[in-house]
């Protein structure tokens, strides 16, 4: 549990390093030009991979039932997420709709996940990865007020996005059968 709990933390350090601390990033920057992006790269590649250790190895402590019928709302969330998630960086007309896709999709996620895992290990990562984009978006809204939303996008960019999303969304379940977690109701 301690290596979950250092990987979220981890996590949330990389990501609000920048706005909660600019002056030592930008010195960061300063002094190391591009390989300060890729310490803060390494140091969130090391934080999925203690949060995935951390969350294999903790015991199982029943924290709450989940219902029956959260396996079906959190496969339409968990898509709903692989749409959010590729939104941010389509060519598709929805872009321009939402300031956050990304960090929506990854509340989206959390919340899809808490659906079916009621265990602790599952309630501090889903529930504080999904804390984390709240917080991520409202600092981020707080540090940039002048906000003009993207423009453009086509049909094409449309249908990109939906197959892309359809392929994935199977990828991910793929990869959750094979680790022995199969995502659809039996």
């Amino acid at each position: 549990m301690i290596l979950l709990v250092l990987g979220i933390a981890l996590w949330w350090a990389a990501h609000l390093f920048k706005r909660l601390a600019p002056g030592p990033r930008a010195a960061m920057e300063t002094k190391m030009g591009n390989g300060a992006k890729g310490v803060v790269a390494l140091a969130l590649l090391i934080s999925v991979v203690l949060m995935v250790i951390g969350f294999r190895t903790s015991d199982f402590i029943d924290v709450y039932y989940p219902p029956s019928w959260g396996i079906h709302l959190n496969n339409l969330l968990m898509l709903i997420a692989v749409v959010l998630f590729g939104l941010g960086n389509s060519k598709s007309r929805l872009r321009g709709k939402m300031r956050h896709p990304m960090l929506t999709g990854m509340l989206t996620w959390a919340v899809a996940h808490l659906l079916v895992n009621g265990d602790l290990s599952s309630v501090l990562l889903f529930g504080l990865l999904g804390v984390w984009a709240i917080v991520e978006m409202l600092v981020i809204n707080g540090a940039e007020r002048d906000y003009s939303s993207w423009e453009g996008g086509s049909l094409a960019g449309d249908i990109r996005l939906a197959v892309i999303t359809l392929v994935v969304f199977a990828l991910i379940a793929g990869i959750h059968t094979w680790l022995g977690y199969y995502p659809f109701p039996q």
